[in-house]
């Protein structure tokens, strides 16, 4: 087996009412002049005002940048990286779901290093220079807290780009789920379903190694005991901390193997559909394990007895894992893209084009069954509905 290379934040601080600690953890950590990139939402909220009072408690000088969208594109990172420089930032803070994490990693990396994100995109992976990112998540599923990777679309092309490298590691995240008790039962459903196919992908990657495992199956099993509870009472704590630790378990599983096809096919939907990542992976995660089961029965089979599925051989186990992730679904009420409103002519008009999309990000290559492109679009037919 070749030697796993195996990136972790420095220093996690988790639980409830973590995030009135960060200001101690920057100052520990060295830094005095935090950049905090959010969204409108969070400010209107307040959420992004009580982190800043916190920073300013412990005495950083603190300001604030509002202008992430959802997936972030290269356009809305250029008003990103001049607020960092304004600011003489010595490290950025992320707040928010994936799309702000995603667009601190890409302004720590851009303020240093320079250049546009394409010139960061896989197949290269970066090493730095880059300022120091400290991740607030406040959604339970990207994982985008511990992971090495950014997502950006480019905005002449719509291609949504995969930026990998340990240049994107947060240096540290504050992990508390308070901050996701007022997520609703759809957001809270989709980021939840994307945390379970981060696991599951990373156990059954190509690129799997014991260490990011212990993290993948831990994850599967929190997140089967827990999802359909905080779909159905969002105020249910228990549930709320245990699907935002299981969610960062699953991100340092993936960070440290990979994802595989579902992710592959995902981003394009986001790119051309503007369909949320938790979601389109949702829509994608049976069809794909369906195509991909026979190819690895004994690793889905260890996925289904974390899920808490029992009996029979590997493959019956792998099989009926595939019917609980279908049934899953039908719960939570994930849609199709049909049901979500995409024209049948359109997404048939633009399959051929997310299938070399996918299979150019390299993540196709990691799954069990590697498919070609021909493949890619029989399985976006599938899932449409």
């Amino acid at each position: 087996m070749t030697a796993a290379q195996i990136g972790l934040p420095r220093r996690l601080v988790v639980g409830g009412g973590a995030a009135a600690e960060v200001g101690c953890l920057v100052r520990d950590l060295g830094f005095a002049r935090p950049l905090v990139v959010t969204d409108a939402f969070l400010v209107a909220q307040g959420t992004a005002a009580r982190v800043v009072a916190a920073l300013e408690g412990a005495g950083c000088a603190t300001a604030v940048f509002d202008g992430t969208v959802p997936d972030p594109t290269t356009d809305s990172l250029g008003p990103g990286v001049e607020a960092v420089r304004a600011h003489g930032a010595d490290c950025v803070i992320g707040l928010g779901g994936g799309s702000p994490l995603d667009t601190a990693k890409a302004l720590a990396v851009l303020a240093v290093g320079g250049g546009t994100m394409r010139d960061y995109k896989a197949p290269t992976v970066t090493a730095g220079p880059a300022l120091p990112v400290i991740a607030i998540p406040t959604t339970a599923g990207s994982g985008s807290e511990a992971t090495q990777f950014s997502i950006i679309t480019d905005s002449a092309s719509d291609e949504k780009m995969l930026c990998p490298g340990p240049a994107f590691l947060p240096v540290a995240a504050v992990v508390d789920y308070e901050l996701t008790l007022s997520m609703p039962a759809r957001l809270t459903a989709d980021t939840g379903v994307d945390a379970l196919t981060h696991a599951i992908e990373a156990y059954v990657s190509r690129k799997a190694n014991p260490f990011a495992d212990g993290f993948a199956l831990t994850a599967i099993s929190t997140i089967a005991r827990n999802i359909r509870p905080v779909y159905a009472d969002g105020g249910d704590r228990d549930a709320r901390a245990a699907m935002m630790l299981a969610a960062t378990q699953a991100g340092v599983a993936f960070s440290n193997s990979s994802v595989a096809l579902v992710h592959g096919m995902s981003r394009p939907i986001g790119a051309h559909f503007h369909v949320a990542h938790g979601l389109s992976n949702a829509m994608l995660l049976p069809a794909v394990m369906r195509f991909s089961v026979e190819a690895a029965p004994a690793r889905y089979a260890d996925c289904a007895r974390a899920y808490g599925l029992s009996g029979g051989s590997d493959a019956a186990l792998a099989q009926a894992l595939v019917v609980a992730i279908d049934e899953l679904c039908s719960d939570l009420e994930v849609p199709t893209p049909r049901d979500y409103g995409i024209e049948h002519s359109r997404w048939d008009e633009l399959a051929p084009l997310m299938a070399q999309q996918a299979l150019a990000s390299g993540s196709p290559g990691n799954n069990p069954r590697v498919p070609d492109a021909e493949q890619i679009v029989a399985l976006y037919d599938e899932v449409y509905g």
